[in-house]
């Protein structure tokens, strides 16, 4: 089974979280509004922002890859089937990702 993510999902955090499908999903939310080298003391944490001010198409590639990346280190429990991005005409030059991803069975 799949589950859809997006930064926007993020919510309220739930610190320990018991349900492990919500803790994923919540993860994979904190990862993809974290911009790396933004945590004090956890500078390796977080999305890459190396595709800010690239062309658009380029931009959507190296995201697709650096979200890939990110979610692949810092939530384990996830795999990344499949990253998309919202077509919202109001604000075209923003890219905001929906992730697919699967749980893995632990």
């Amino acid at each position: 089974m799949s589950f859809h993510v997006k930064a926007s999902d993020l919510g309220n955090i739930r610190f320990a979280e018991s349900e492990t499908v919500s803790s994923v999903l919540q993860n994979i939310a904190v990862i993809l509004t974290t911009p790396r080298g933004s945590v004090p003391l956890y500078r390796e944490f977080g999305l890459d922002q190396s595709f800010v001010d690239k062309p658009i198409p380029v931009a959507r590639a190296m995201m697709i890859s650096l979200v890939r990346e990110a979610i692949e280190r810092w939530e384990p429990r996830a795999t990344v089937v499949n990253v998309t991005f919202s077509g919202n005409v109001s604000t075209p030059a923003k890219l905001d990702p929906i992730v697919e991803v699967e749980i893995n069975d632990e």
